[in-house]
């Protein structure tokens, strides 16, 4: 807190700002500092209102043991001066009874006798104030069933009676009345019991995130599994990192291990870490722990003990370590609870959790499903990796056939390098004296090649060129010039390739184009300057020559360079023709038909394919025979034949898996499917292909392009309307270690994180939207190179502030946005944000909002006036129309019908007579229902009002607009019956 509160009224504020914060630390130390500001003013009021807000933070911020210290506070404060507090201080303090009775329970060391005594002081209480005891019976309920004694009894004295209004919400009571039918093994009834919670129709701040917790398993025992889906991934997120909800979050985690999805649990139980050090309740660290111990023992029982697992912190655990240390700490708890409580209840509990068996093999709970041997890190380079079946085990011969299948282009030849690369690392390595494999200096150019193809194909080019180079001077130094001028063609290539990342925003492409051009001469020189090459090497730098034209091609989309390619790739063709080197006869009719689709000729494009493939097929290599048909495939979408394209690109998926080195051939086919499948009118399918290439690229190092993947399915997801699996989606990737730490790419980052905040927002969760909004936008306003970006940000920000009721901020966010717009207009995005302020104002505040809410539409009026004189034009409605249509809304809302009646009139002459355009039309026919309502109805002019229906329905009725006539029917009966 910068500054002490002055005033009491500056204390009632902090209280409020405070009151605005999260559960957790910085609230807890807030209003700690605010307990003593209030003290200094020596006024009992302020002082409990202080006190309140402390115990609040205390209680759901999982700190009990300090909780029932303040309510003592309060409790002394009330019977030295009862009459300072109102009904509401006094509801608040007798509903708090309540807490306290819960925080000592949480506590192994307050002795049992103490447990009761505070509830004979809770009746006393609520007996001599005149209250109703079916709150004191719920509090006696909950202790019986905390102890383990017979809960049958107590049972009926609490659920029997009937409830006060200091009784737990209906939510909470409903939790309560499940868990104990589901104690006595009763699945069906305790669901039963929970549907109002687990369907939304009851809820509280800790509800349904319990009761959710809680039915999951209930919910796979009796078959529901779909539904188990859905609340695992609501419920987590409404409970997670949240010191309070430790015990839930410990039962996602149960959950994850016992359907298959351990390594969706240890990504879970990381996010969470913060839960070890944070939870202050022994009673929820003993539910929180069991949670995890179930979770890593699962793990440890597949084998996978040595995978890094996220715990205490101060040192680094394994599942193994992990699982024993909670294990250790958790019998401790429960062992400290059946001591104080003179039962074995809680060993028990704990005993039959760890014991349960998975009830499923699998279930798949996220779009992203991963399993362990995903999670495990990445092998070290070091040692020698197993060898496959394919792969040679003798030195001579795996270096022999390594050379050999490489020249081929042959993808098996990956699997050789990777193994000879662990070979040479070994300390002990000793090369193999044989004239024919030559030098180690010359093995060690074949990897560091090898290498530099791995990192372009990632498009990480200046690690590529560096390989490249490094290999050159190997080459030279062996004496293998030819050799070494093919490693410094791919050097240059690389290099150019990698041009536009330093290049100005807007001319990447020009500096790009101008960099190849550069690089094929520059191939061109090295090529003539060596002699004596193997047909096969000459191949290679024809090759690299038609590609670094062919890349500038695309870059440029100029018809000479097209040309310049086709001439260069009639080169290679005929020098492959001649020598025979199928590999690079294919090489060039791919790149000759990719010059054709990238001139928009795509039927000639499609014919050199088929030819292509019938030669694939009956000559081979059959490797290339998944990027053929992948290219074919996105030619025939480029025609409009989507069911093609998807055929095409199916087979070449399953051709793909015979050569599984591949990795990011087959992600990209994954994406070209995606696309097909969109066109196809088939999004799931689509979702499925996307989130696969994306795992593809990111287990292949192109991490850029995995992050952009996944931020394309998460969009998606939202437009189906998958609220909760677009969240967990981007909550898995966000905290992938270069995403968690900041090091993606930071608009990239942005991005993933706008698409989250919308799917928050679209789920109700308005705090936690409004919240990433705020820090979204005040993190795009450093952006100079894209304040339309900004202005977007800034502008969705201000929408959602105004929806919590945060004008002033709200407006604060619309200047920034409207500063932004004027250096990089967004008119329709601005123009329908600065609208709907204007609405959500009048609407929340009536004639009082009425002036900001016509500010907002008069800067909307300057974005119509801006656009209109810019010559843009709205993709959606017209900013004038919709305009005028708000302003009638806005005067409605403020009851100012009259105005009202006059600008929906404007909007209706804007619109023009209703026509063949069904937009304009329905448009047209809401504003008539809209001032016929306002006239007929508030202003109790019903004669004008229905001629005004009248006519609108004679117009409407031969375009045959049923929905839109009849809201417009049912206005003109109503009026008709109250007249």
């Amino acid at each position: 807190m910068p500054t002490a509160p002055q005033t009491t009224d500056e204390l009632y504020e902090a209280l409020r700002e405070n009151d605005r914060r999260p559960y957790g630390r910085t609230r807890t130390l807030t209003a700690e500092e605010l307990v003593d500001a209030a003290e200094q003013f020596g006024e009992h009021e302020p002082l409990i209102h202080a006190l309140l807000e402390l115990q609040e933070a205390y209680t759901y911020g999982s700190e009990p043991r300090k909780s029932p210290v303040v309510f003592a506070r309060l409790l002394n404060l009330f019977d030295e001066q009862p009459d300072v507090f109102d009904g509401r201080l006094r509801h608040m303090l007798f509903w708090r009874f309540k807490w306290v009775a819960n925080a000592l329970r949480q506590l192994p060391e307050i002795p049992l006798a103490s447990l009761r005594q505070w509830q004979t002081e809770m009746r006393d209480r609520y007996e001599k104030a005149g209250l109703g005891l079916q709150p004191y019976y719920g509090q006696a309920y909950q202790l019986a069933a905390h102890v383990g004694e017979d809960t049958a009894l107590a049972y009926e004295l609490w659920a029997g009676r009937t409830r006060t209004e200091l009784s737990d919400c209906e939510a909470c009571e409903i939790c309560e009345r499940a868990l104990y039918h589901l104690a006595a093994g009763d699945d069906e009834r305790a669901l039963r019991i929970w549907e109002p919670v687990l369907s939304g129709k009851e809820s509280c701040q800790e509800e349904p995130a319990r009761s959710v917790s809680y039915a999951l398993l209930p919910l796979l025992r009796t078959g529901r599994t779909d539904q188990a889906r859905a609340l695992h991934l609501a419920g987590y997120r409404g409970c997670r990192r949240n010191p309070s909800m430790a015990p839930e979050v410990g039962r996602h985690l149960e959950f994850c291990a016992l359907t298959g999805n351990e390594a969706r649990g240890l990504e879970l139980l990381a996010e969470n870490r913060n839960l070890f050090a944070e939870v202050d309740s022994p009673l929820d660290q003993l539910h929180f722990l069991t949670g995890a111990e179930v979770l890593l023992r699962r793990v440890e029982q597949l084998g996978h003990g040595d995978l890094p697992a996220a715990g205490y912190a101060g040192r680094t655990w394994t599942v193994a370590t992990l699982r024993a240390e909670i294990q250790g700490r958790a019998d401790d708890l429960a062992a400290r609870f059946d001591t104080r409580n003179g039962t074995s209840t809680h060993t028990d509990r704990r005993r039959a959790r760890l014991e349960r068996a998975p009830l499923l093999e699998s279930l798949e709970l996220t779009l992203r499903t991963r399993t362990l041997e995903d999670v495990a890190p990445a092998a070290p380079v070091a040692p020698a990796a197993p060898a496959k079946p394919s792969v040679p085990d003798e030195l001579p011969e795996l270096i022999a056939r390594a050379r050999e299948l490489d020249e081929q282009g042959h993808p098996d030849s990956r699997d050789h390098w990777a193994r000879l690369r662990a070979l040479v690392a070994e300390p002990g390595y000793t090369h193999p004296d044989d004239p024919a494999l030559g030098s180690l200096t010359r093995l060690r150019a074949d990897l560091l090649e090898d290498e530099g193809n791995l990192a372009g194909e990632r498009d990480a080019y200046a690690e590529s060129a560096a390989h490249f180079k490094e290999a050159a001077e190997l080459y030279e130094t062996d004496g293998e010039p030819g050799l070494a001028a093919l490693a410094r063609a791919g050097a240059v290539l690389a290099e150019a390739e990698g041009s536009a990342a330093d290049a100005p925003t807007g001319h990447e492409d020009n500096v790009k184009a101008g960099a190849l051009g550069d690089a094929y001469d520059a191939i061109v020189r090295l090529h003539e300057g060596v002699s004596g090459l193997r047909p096969v090497h000459e191949a290679r730098l024809l090759r690299l020559r038609a590609t670094a034209l062919a890349l500038r091609f695309q870059s440029s989309r100029d018809p000479e360079h097209a040309e310049q390619v086709l001439a260069e790739v009639e080169g290679l063709y005929a020098f492959a023709t001649r020598h025979d080197i199928p590999g690079q006869i294919s090489g060039a009719v791919l790149l000759r038909a990719t010059t054709h689709a990238i001139s928009g000729d795509l039927p000639t494009a499609v014919t050199e394919l088929d030819a292509l493939l019938a030669r694939l097929r009956e000559q081979g290599p059959a490797w290339h025979l998944p990027r053929v048909l992948g290219l074919r495939g996105k030619a025939q979408l480029g025609m409009g034949n989507a069911e093609a394209a998807h055929a095409d690109l199916s087979e070449a998926l399953r051709v793909s898996a015979e050569w599984p080195s591949a990795g990011l051939a087959t992600a990209r086919l994954h994406n070209d499917l995606a696309e097909a499948c969109l066109h196809l009118g088939r999004p799931d399918e689509a979702l499925r292909h996307l989130t696969r290439c994306a795992e593809l690229e990111l287990r292949g190092g192109s991490r850029f392009d995995a992050f952009c993947t996944y931020s394309n399915a998460a969009r998606l997801t939202l437009d189906l309307g998958r609220v909760e699996d677009c969240i967990a989606l981007l909550d898995s990737v966000l905290a992938e270690p270069d995403a968690a730490a900041g090091e993606l790419d930071d608009r990239l980052l942005a991005q993933l994180r706008l698409t989250r905040a919308r799917a928050l927002h679209a789920g109700e969760d308005l705090k936690a939207a409004t919240a990433e909004f705020v820090a979204l936008a005040a993190e795009s306003a450093g952006w100079e190179d894209d304040p339309g970006s900004h202005a977007m940000i800034a502008a969705e920000t201000a929408v959602l502030l105004a929806e919590s009721g945060e004008f002033e901020r709200a407006r604060e966010a619309a200047d920034q946005a409207l500063a932004a717009h004027a250096r990089e207009p967004r008119f329709e995005q601005l123009s329908n944000c600065l609208r709907e302020l204007a609405r959500l104002q009048a609407q929340r505040q009536g004639p009082e909002g009425l002036p900001s809410a016509l500010g907002f539409l008069e800067d909307a009026g300057r974005v119509a006036d801006e656009a209109r004189e810019a010559g843009y034009e709205a993709h959606g409605r017209s900013l004038d129309t919709a305009l005028a249509y708000e302003y009638g809304r806005v005067h409605a809302h403020a009851h100012a019908h009259e105005d009202a009646i006059v600008a929906l009139e404007k909007a209706m002459a804007l619109l023009g007579e209703p026509g063949e355009d069904a937009a304009k039309a329905g448009e047209w026919a809401e504003c008539v229902r809209l001032a016929s309502a306002l006239e007929g109805i508030y202003l109790e002019r019903p004669a004008p009002a229905l001629a005004r229906l009248d006519a609108a329905i004679a117009r409407l009725t031969p375009l045959g607009l049923t929905e839109d006539i009849e809201p417009l029917t049912e206005l003109a009966a109503q009026l008709r019956d109250e007249n």
